[in-house]
């Protein structure tokens, strides 16, 4: 008796596509992989010279031998956790608005499409919303910490927002439907199953906007950012700098001394922003293990 094999051609074909696609992914992530530890090593061997003079612990200087980067060390701090604060909450809450409770109509379509296009729009244009109406206009906060954090808090918002929506729709529908059936109300379901299911992906989602927010430097320019500032900041009303600022006021001397200053900086940015995406891989991980 004759016996009929499941291989086929068009199975060995597919199978050598499955090959060469996992063996180009492969590629892909060792070249990545290679050039940011390539990146590592170039900015560390740059700034060998920096890390003796004690930068952290030293203010901006025209001086090499007194320059440092503690003032934008915790000027970014004080900018990038007051406009994680002023946007968190209200992305989060504005996504699970509309993803969940907002019906659906023209003016809701319309703020969607909107969000989606804030989404997309170059960061000097909020700088230049924040210079207009926040740093001065209406408002008049001036030149501060404040009006930083608010234009930085306008620039991640709407990627919280499209981020916590697409989480929420990542929960499977039967969840609510199930507690529906059980005699939950809808805000019930929502609040103690829909949501706990998709918070890993919302924290994962902001934490990766609020690093995007740490490394921006364009809109920051254009409120007031100085590159010199002696002082750490102490309020809302402080002036203030920031370490992308910082290295491009460091690079763009002609003295190596500064270039070395600049290296150090970009690494310890560099370092910040691999830390926090760390915290988004360990938030999804960790989540993803619960629920299996």
């Amino acid at each position: 008796m004759s016996t009929v094999s499941l291989r086929s051609q068009k199975s060995i074909l597919r199978t050598l596509k499955d090959a060469l696609f996992a063996t180009f992914i492969s590629i892909s992530i060792a070249f990545a992989l290679g050039f940011i530890i390539f990146v590592f090593y170039f900015l560390y061997q740059q700034s060998i010279p920096a890390w003796e003079l004690n930068i952290m612990d030293k203010f901006p200087s025209a001086r090499p031998q007194n320059a440092g980067i503690q003032s934008g060390f915790w000027g970014s701090f004080w900018v990038v956790g007051i406009a994680a604060v002023m946007s968190i909450p209200v992305g989060i809450l504005a996504g699970l608005y509309l993803e969940e409770f907002a019906k659906s109509n023209r003016v809701t379509r319309f703020i969607d499409l909107t969000i989606r296009n804030l989404a997309g729009v170059p960061a000097v244009v909020f700088g230049m919303i924040g210079l207009a109406f926040i740093a001065r206009g209406p408002l008049s906060w001036g030149f501060t910490v404040g009006t930083a954090a608010a234009v930085l808090a306008m620039l991640i918002l709407p990627v919280i927002i499209i981020v916590t929506r697409e989480a929420l729709r990542a929960v499977p529908p039967s969840f609510k439907e199930g507690a529906l059936a059980l005699g939950a109300t809808p805000f019930q379901a929502m609040m103690r199953l829909v949501l706990p299911h998709a918070m890993p992906g919302i924290a994962t989602g902001s934490i990766l906007s609020v690093s995007r927010a740490m490394g921006e430097s364009a809109p920051l320019l254009l409120l007031g950012a100085l590159a010199f500032v002696t002082f750490n900041p102490e309020g809302l009303d402080s002036d203030y700098t920031v370490l992308p600022l910082l290295i491009f006021r460091y690079t763009s001397d002609a003295r190596e001394e500064f270039h070395a200053i600049a290296a150090a900086t970009s690494l310890i940015l560099m370092a910040l922003l691999f830390l926090m995406n760390l915290i988004a891989i360990i938030i999804r991980d960790r989540s993803q293990r619960k629920r299996n």
